[in-house]
């Protein structure tokens, strides 16, 4: 045999795959279409799920503030997980571990310190303080 008859040889397993990943698709969306509920309801075609009216406007403006919390929340549970694997190998890593994650920890609650004094955890300004700017929290 010549070399090419052998390659083309070789490629009939996958074509075989390929045409039983085509029948299968097939066969899953033929079942799912016989198999499946048929239901007309003219409240379908509505903006939201399951028929439900909509009701005034659902594009209003949330605050930047919980977006913010929101970002401070996952930035500082992020690090509680350099944390916990600096406990698991707290044996390894010694004293200059002990001493990195001290530092490491000292950071994050001066960093705390720092937004709270910005006044970016507070959730709305207290009367007779003025609101901080969102450029400030740019810097």
């Amino acid at each position: 045999m010549t070399p090419a008859v052998e390659q083309v040889g070789a490629l009939w397993p996958l074509l075989l795959y390929f045409a039983a990943v085509i029948g299968l698709i097939g066969l899953m969306l033929a079942g799912a279409y016989l198999l499946g509920a048929h239901a007309d309801h003219s409240n379908v075609d509505y903006p939201f799920e399951s028929g439900i009216l909509p009701i005034g406007f659902a594009r209003f403006q949330i605050s930047v503030q919980f977006y913010m919390v929101a970002m401070f929340f996952v930035l500082f549970d992020l690090e509680t997980v350099f944390i916990l694997a600096w406990a698991v190998a707290f044996r390894e890593v010694g004293w200059a571990g002990y001493t990195m994650a001290v530092i490491f920890i000292v950071e994050l609650v001066v960093g705390l310190i720092y937004i709270w004094r910005l006044g970016a955890l507070n959730w709305a300004p207290k009367e007779g303080r003025a609101a901080i700017p969102i450029s400030d929290f740019r810097r």
